[in-house]
């Protein structure tokens, strides 16, 4: 089944996990001390423009993508991303199908080798309905860095409607969601918890 046919309670029953909520866990991450002029145009030209189109692609292409291609910027050979890709694991258990977005740990760029934070674009601008395709390709990330003996011992999450942006984190079965609402009127802030999460300081 592809990730986004998972919904957070079967997540959570298929594969017992515990789900921790808790309010601003990742507010204490520094934003960065700056993001580049060119993100800062950007974000200026084109946050109105997908606003005014109001679809997920919209969203997708002229906000999420900009801010996620300012993280490859700020981690220079150190990471790879990518969307739309697949990332199949289990067939069984659900955990197969495409990506919206995914960071890597390694700077190759033609396939996945480490993943390590997984971002989904929500679905009708509903954050909370998008954690369970999101704790779902969490899950299969974690088991991909299993098989491949990457040592990565917490998977990070965030999911977006490109204006607002929420985050969490997957160590072993305990998965903790950030349900403060980060708004993308701080690039910087968004920018400085998503490099913390490639960073592994998250």
């Amino acid at each position: 089944m592809p990730y986004s046919d998972f919904v957070l309670p079967d997540v959570v029953e298929r594969f017992g996990l515990t789900v921790v909520e808790e309010q601003g866990t990742f507010a204490q991450i520094p934003p960065l001390p700056a993001i580049s002029d060119l993100l800062q145009t950007l974000l200026a030209e084109q946050i109105p423009l997908a606003q005014a189109i109001n679809t997920e692609k919209a969203r997708s292409e002229f906000i999420v993508a900009n801010v996620l291609a300012e993280i490859r910027r700020q981690m220079p050979g150190q990471i790879s991303l990518f969307s739309g890709v697949e990332l199949s694991v289990s067939r069984l258990d659900g955990l197969s199908g495409y990506c919206d977005f995914l960071i890597s740990l390694t700077p190759q760029q033609m396939f996945v080798r480490a993943p390590i934070v997984a971002l989904v674009e929500a679905k009708n601008a509903d954050m909370p309905a998008a954690w369970g395709q999101c704790l779902a390709e969490m899950l299969a990330a974690q088991r991909f860095n299993a098989e491949h003996e990457n040592v990565i011992p917490k998977i990070y999450g965030a999911v977006t409607t490109g204006t607002g942006w929420m985050f969490g984190v997957l160590e072993g079965t305990t998965a903790t969601i950030d349900y403060k609402n980060y708004s993308i009127d701080e690039p910087e802030r968004i920018c400085g918890i998503i490099v913390a999460m490639a960073r592994q300081t998250a």
